[in-house]
């Protein structure tokens, strides 16, 4: 029964809640600051944190209820899918012109819609269905699978890389401190989920729950770190 599986499950597997109430109230925060500063990179952060939530609310539903279908679909789309992409374009718009950031946002949306279309209409192996934890591998279609890594290696390069360059642009000067530590915290913090990712292929999707939750707490100890106002310089993030 669910109810005593929830009982009786190590801690590891309650890790997505903790995840999922980091994220809304990140996202809240995000938001807010944005319908302050109006920053499209901003509105993409918010809606990033807000699908980071769903995905890791996903896990914990399938934790503490069992596998669902629907719940798996939704899983592959908001983690496998999207993972750390809106966060990506966010950082698109704050670091390329606003038409070639226009471009990229229209390619990525068209690109994850046709395969959240395709996660939708795939059939489901349930032989390969564990009742409390979520794979990739229970899809009938498994070359969709083969989306994701072309989506991740771009949120790689721009949530990652980003976050590296503007580390290494601040990095010497003393009076933007924070926004060195900010973004080097925003880059190890982006890497982990990656990692974890990684480890779910293998069977081991209690990776991806630790690198999760530690990972969005490093992101957002960063985004803290890069709003902070030093007493003599402007901040406008």
């Amino acid at each position: 029964m669910p109810c005593s599986f929830a009982s009786s499950v190590p801690v590891i597997y309650w890790i997505p809640v903790a995840t999922t109430i980091v994220a809304a109230f990140f996202s809240v925060v995000v938001l807010r600051r944005y319908q302050w500063k109006r920053g499209t990179h901003l509105l993409w952060w918010g809606l990033g944190l807000v699908l980071y939530g769903v995905g890791t609310l996903t896990e914990a539903l399938t934790t503490i209820f069992g596998w669902n279908a629907n719940v798996f679909r939704a899983w592959y789309i908001t983690g496998a899918l999207c993972g750390g992409a809106p966060l990506a374009q966010g950082t698109a718009y704050l670091l390329l012109r606003r038409r070639t950031a226009n471009i990229l946002a229209m390619i990525l949306v068209t690109v994850i819609t046709i395969a959240a279309i395709l996660v939708v209409l795939s059939p489901i192996d349930y032989a390969l269905v564990d009742g409390h934890r979520l794979s990739g591998k229970v899809l009938g279609w498994q070359w969709i699978r083969m989306i994701s890594p072309f989506i991740n290696t771009y949120a790689a390069i721009f949530l990652i890389g980003g976050a590296i360059l503007s580390a290494h642009r601040f990095r010497a000067d003393p009076a933007r401190r924070n926004r060195f530590v900010g973004n080097v915290l925003i880059a190890v913090g982006a890497i982990l989920p990656g990692i974890g990712g990684a480890f779910t292929r293998f069977g081991y999707v209690e990776v991806l729950y630790v690198t999760e939750f530690v990972g969005l707490l490093l992101i957002f100890a960063g985004y803290r770190w890069n709003v902070a106002q030093p007493a003599s310089v402007p901040i406008h993030a």
